[in-house]
């Protein structure tokens, strides 16, 4: 079994940056596309942004210009380098990786446990 390990988060303070890790738990041969997503207390979880291999990303217009989205193919691993953070950021932080080649099997989807982030004012 392969899983998502998420890191980096925690308490920041209004205009503070926090970076997100997430690994996979063993080695895997490719993974198409990795991204964070996050749900706030009483709202829906919501893309934050995303990575392709190719290092195609994307945001959400609510963090457009303030984090950043990276993949490291040879580690597995996509980062979100959160800056300027604000109180709405706020929520526990998904990572997602899409189609995982692994050892004797693939993975449609692949979702981390969630790693909290509380940004005061």
């Amino acid at each position: 079994q392969v899983h998502l390990v998420e890191s980096g988060g925690g308490l920041a303070q209004s205009g503070g940056s926090l970076n997100l890790s997430c690994t996979t738990s063993r080695s895997v041969f490719s993974i198409d596309s990795m991204s964070w997503h996050r749900q706030a207390p009483g709202e829906q979880r919501a893309l934050v942004a995303s990575v392709t291999k190719g290092g195609v990303a994307q945001y959400a217009d609510s963090v457009l210009g303030r984090f950043t989205i990276s993949m490291d193919n040879a580690k597995d691993t996509v980062y979100l380098q959160m800056n300027n953070l604000e109180p709405e950021d706020t929520a526990v932080y998904y990572c997602n990786a899409h189609k995982v080649v692994a050892v004797l099997r693939e993975y449609s989807e692949l979702w981390g446990r969630g790693t909290p982030v509380t940004v005061s004012s």
